[in-house]
């Protein structure tokens, strides 16, 4: 239970935020419709919610599925589940990089590591295919977060806090929230110890083809 003390970690950011952020206002306000708003920011939209409901495979059922590799402990299952975290918290730093150098090609990255990392989970609990898969679906936490964001951002202009960011905060949430719910039943029918991470793999291609289909706004993407 010692765990949930991690939360008192609030209290420092709480008091780093009251003495050090500005007390300011928000002047702009939206006038744009509810229906307009999404239907203009639905590109970021959608994708904050399906990187969302493939992210939350992972802390679901990997702890689950691994204890089939009796090589791992059950510390060694936590160490490889925080090195996922690491590996994201690695790539947030040079994601300014990536997006300078990489371009337009940085959109698809989130879709195919999440596929790969998946993929790997699903061939089986060697050693081996968890810890690159959690490497992989680390990369594309690390890299879907930040450019979600980004592009909405840059895409919202002045009027992001009021516009298109409450609405990827939204979808964030109810991707967490949903992932089990729409996962589990389709896993349950599927049938296997690895069958949630052939789902991760269907949702991944999907969340390549919204990818896809989304490129008539790269504008704001370089």
């Amino acid at each position: 239970n010692y765990a949930f003390l991690v939360y008192l970690l609030g209290l420092p950011a709480l008091l780093l935020v009251a003495f050090n952020l500005p007390n300011e206002r928000l002047k702009a306000v939206s006038s744009r419709p509810f229906s307009a708003s999404l239907k203009r920011f639905a590109p970021s939209v959608i994708g904050m919610y399906l990187q969302m409901l493939l992210f939350f495979i992972f802390p679901t059922n990997f702890a689950i599925t691994a204890r089939a590799n009796e090589a791992l402990t059950g510390n060694d299952i936590t160490l490889i589940m925080v090195g996922l975290d690491v590996v994201a918290a690695i790539i947030g730093v040079i994601f300014g990089w990536m997006m300078k150098n990489m371009g337009r090609s940085v959109k698809y990255m989130a879709p195919l590591t999440f596929m790969v990392g998946y993929a790997l989970f699903a061939m089986g609990t060697a050693t081996s295919l968890l810890l690159s898969g959690a490497f992989f679906v680390g990369l594309a936490n690390g890299i879907g977060m930040p450019y979600l964001n980004t592009i909405a951002s840059i895409k919202g202009g002045k009027d992001a806090a009021t516009t298109v960011m409450p609405l990827i905060s939204a979808a964030m949430y109810l991707g967490q929230f949903t992932s089990p719910l729409i996962v589990s039943p389709i896993s349950e029918a599927v049938g296997g110890a690895n069958s949630p991470y052939l789902v991760g793999v269907a949702i991944s291609v999907l969340f390549l083809i919204q990818a896809f289909l989304s490129k008539k706004y790269q504008a704001y993407e370089v």
